[in-house]
């Protein structure tokens, strides 16, 4: 028989973690303060360890909190996407929503339960593309994609900016001390076949267009590349939205600050002729809301830092 701890505190942890807020944690789950505090607590009495560091102006992980966050963000995504294959039988209206893998699993996924309390009655299904967008091929409703531009013959509803960026494990940060762009030569560069933003344009952006790194690695999708930056094996550039809980945790850091970022935006885009309508409205009002409170995260990370968006 599997011992498995209280389900509601690994859920109270995992949302408190991920912020790195008690406060934030109260609000995506709608209860109060208190009780995210006392389900959290009621978690490291079952386990036998503490989680977070707390003190009268700051909450922080510790690492083993760090360690069993990644661990329990991993199984919540598939018990998520596991069941949204199962209610795709249950539940009457549904939206399809194509979006890019690593967008899925890093920001939708993990934020799909808000829209999901506030309606109940709709079913999200949800694919993976980077492929063009084209409604009359396609059967989805909404098409989630990183633009320079709203799409012409389409409604495109403009949620979040994607801010590129230089990122890597925290336990490179002492080796990139000032953090000047030359400190690459002693790096391995992270690229991917889907990149938006290719090390070459960067390095051209920050000054040092003749630049050899100590060595490169490659990989076809955005998702295993971040992955091997969050194992300590290089930097990569990705977009700040897709990893700014793991910034504000402490898990990943910005080695060179906001340097030659590459601004891009992210519409949800939609054909006139939508099945769905009005459901597919509210949840564009919903990614919108998300985006915002997303871009207020990081703005807010930011200025801590003295940077300018």
């Amino acid at each position: 028989m599997r011992k498995l701890p209280p389900l509601n505190a690994v859920k109270a942890f995992e949302v408190a973690a991920r912020h790195v807020s008690f406060t934030k944690a109260a609000a995506e789950l709608n209860v109060t303060h208190g009780a995210v505090s006392r389900q959290v607590a009621l978690l490291e009495d079952w386990l036998g360890v503490a989680l977070f560091r707390r003190s009268a102006s700051q909450l922080t992980l510790t690492d083993t909190g760090r360690n069993y966050l990644t661990e329990v963000s991993a199984v919540m995504d598939r018990l998520a996407v596991a069941s949204m294959h199962l209610r795709q039988r249950a539940v009457p209206m549904a939206i399809t929503v194509s979006a890019p893998p690593t967008f899925t699993m890093r920001w939708l996924i993990p934020r799909m339960s808000a829209f999901q309390r506030k309606h109940a009655d709709v079913e999200i299904r949800v694919t993976t593309s980077l492929a063009p967008v084209n409604f009359r091929e396609n059967s989805y409703d909404v098409a989630i994609r990183g633009q320079q531009a709203p799409l012409a013959d389409n409604s495109s509803a403009p949620f979040m900016t994607e801010i590129i960026t230089p990122v890597c494990h925290v336990d490179l940060l002492d080796k990139l001390r000032p953090g000047k762009p030359q400190d690459l030569r002693t790096q391995t560069l992270i690229g991917y076949g889907t990149e938006p933003y290719a090390w070459a344009d960067w390095l051209k952006a920050a000054g040092v267009p003749q630049l050899r790194p100590a060595n490169t690695l490659h990989f076809e999708q955005m998702y295993f590349a971040l992955q091997a930056a969050s194992e300590g094996l290089g930097i990569v550039l990705v977009p700040l939205f897709l990893v700014i809980d793991d910034v504000v945790a402490g898990r990943l850091c910005l080695p060179f600050g906001l340097r030659a970022a590459k601004r891009r935006t992210y519409f949800a885009n939609f054909g006139s002729g939508a099945q769905s309508g009005s459901v597919v409205r509210e949840f564009c009002a919903w990614l919108q809301q998300e985006g915002r409170d997303t871009e207020q995260s990081a703005a807010d990370w930011v200025a801590g830092k003295g940077w300018a968006l």
